[in-house]
């Protein structure tokens, strides 16, 4: 429940009786921890631990927004920050082009706490930094590696949520990760590395127990020996042929292929000036082919321990499924309530700040497609002339979201059927459409897995979010693959 000290400063931030022309305010009261663990080539690179606390007021007066954050939490400061958010508000209608209207949503009274077993921040630092160490120690034991790292991250969220309809919420969100990564060579050739589970590691919604479920230590042996193999392997060649993707990779690939061509604002041209707009326009909704008809994908931001997994957003819209593509077919955006009232849709509890102190964008939260009936293994099998790609490393696309260049850490030449020898530095490129419709094979349920994002870019000014992937191997028809 909301913390009884919160109540009366809650209340004031969104009291807007008196104030003419406006029509809803929303306050958010945080308290924010971060700790971040870096050992590198037998050294702590990287020991950090951040708090902060404080609050925010949305208001909306004759159509326009307003928003003021300060880190005091008080009823003056409340009441000061209300006044503060209806000064930008007027002033920001004088320059706006729409007014903004609201999709209802019912008031929300409610509780949400990230299920943990153990509080990572009950945990000491020491306890934490003595297991990256040994982590480093084993990834180094090998003579030929000669770049090592492990890394932790851990994340408590507490979040308040007032609205002037009536809405009152409190959340506790954890989210924790890890990871290991080797690194050979040295020279004008440059370092190539592997990493485990996948690059930069993996993030769930999860408490210190994570780090026991990745059996980080399963893949030291893994990617030592890969990393060797890969420096001394040919380069990725250039050609036309089938793609098979880890599911790490088709991650990646959803993240900046579906994901964020469909967040609504986007889609309306927030985003120009600083990362671009969407070819996936509304008029296109329910006609669209945006995939093969294998191609499912939902936000889904009550998936079981994604790292955009939470009761309720920062509107105060209750966590719900949504569909995005069905068969292939475009079938609905993230939104928020301003957005979700311009195409007559229900909010998905698509938007979320980075902190209290940041304005709510529309973000992805855990966006996930759904797995198919064919095996990795089964894929290879089937492939005569192609290529499998594992760990994503670089991505590359338009401010459209329509042409695309990404490439993976390792890969191996496919041929027969038979997975054949291993070639280093691999990319692929395509056209949005045209490379989902291309999909004829979709991993096993006993292969998916939701891939964690931690720090996904988005805004102007930046914030930085978690987000969620749920993917399985992939295979793709007549791609492009290799650099030109």
């Amino acid at each position: 429940m909301i913390n009884p000290d919160y109540l009366n400063i809650g209340e004031a931030a969104v009291d807007i009786t008196g104030i003419a022309g406006a029509t809803y305010a929303d306050c958010r009261i945080g308290r924010l921890a971060e700790e971040e663990i870096n050992v590198s080539d037998g050294s702590p690179e990287k020991l950090s631990r951040s708090e902060s606390f404080g609050m925010s007021v949305r208001v909306l007066v004759e159509g326009a927004w307003g928003f003021a954050s300060a880190a005091e939490v008080t009823e003056n400061s409340a009441v000061a920050l209300r006044k503060r958010a209806v000064e930008i508000a007027k002033a920001s209608g004088m320059l706006a082009g729409r007014r903004v209207e609201l999709a209802a949503v019912e008031p929300t009274t409610g509780s949400y706490r990230t299920p943990i077993e153990q509080d990572p921040f009950a945990v000491s630092l020491k306890e934490k930094l003595d297991y990256a160490k040994r982590l480093d120690e084993q990834l180094r034991a090998d003579a030929a590696i000669n770049r090592a790292s492990a890394n932790m991250f851990f994340r408590r969220e507490e979040r308040n949520f007032f609205s002037s309809a009536g809405s009152r919420i409190d959340q506790e969100i954890f989210q924790s990760g890890a990871g290991i990564s080797v690194g050979v060579g040295r020279g004008h050739g440059g370092i190539v590395e592997r990493s485990y589970p996948t690059s930069g590691g993996q993030y769930e919604t999860a408490g210190y127990e994570l780090i026991g479920r990745l059996k980080l230590e399963d893949g030291i042996a893994k990617i030592t020996e890969e990393v060797k193999a890969l420096q001394a392997a040919e380069e990725c060649p250039v050609m036309t042929g089938t793609l098979i993707l880890s599911s790490d990779l088709v991650s990646l690939q959803v993240h900046e292929s579906i994901g964020h061509p469909l967040e609504l604002d986007r889609v309306y041209g927030s985003e120009r000036n600083f990362s671009g707009t969407s070819f996936a326009t509304p008029d296109k909704l329910g006609s669209l082919k945006y995939g093969s008809k294998i191609v499912n994908v939902y936000c889904d931001p009550t998936a079981a321990g994604g790292l955009g997994t939470f009761g309720y957003d920062d509107e105060g819209v209750t966590a719900v499924k949504t569909p995005l593509i069905q068969n292939g077919l475009l079938v609905g955006y993230l939104n928020s309530r301003e957005t979700a009232s311009r195409i007559n849709a229900k909010p998905n509890a698509s938007m979320r700040a980075r902190s209290w102190a940041d304005l709510p964008l529309i973000r992805m939260t855990n966006t996930n497609l759904m797995p198919g009936k064919t095996t990795l293994e089964q894929m290879i099998s089937e492939t005569n002339n192609g290529i499998y790609l594992e760990t994503p490393t670089s991505w590359s696309i338009d401010d459209r979201r329509e042409n695309f260049q990404l490439g993976g850490e390792i890969g191996w030449i496919i041929k027969g059927g038979r997975r054949m020898e291993m070639v280093k530095n691999p990319v692929y490129s395509g056209n949005t459409v045209d490379f989902w419709n291309s999909c004829n094979a979709l991993g096993t349920p006993e292969e998916y897995r939701i891939w964690g994002t931690p720090s996904c870019g988005k805004g102007q000014p930046g914030q930085t979010i978690a987000t969620g992937q749920g993917a399985v191997p992939a295979r793709f028809a007549n791609v492009r693959i290799g650099a030109e």
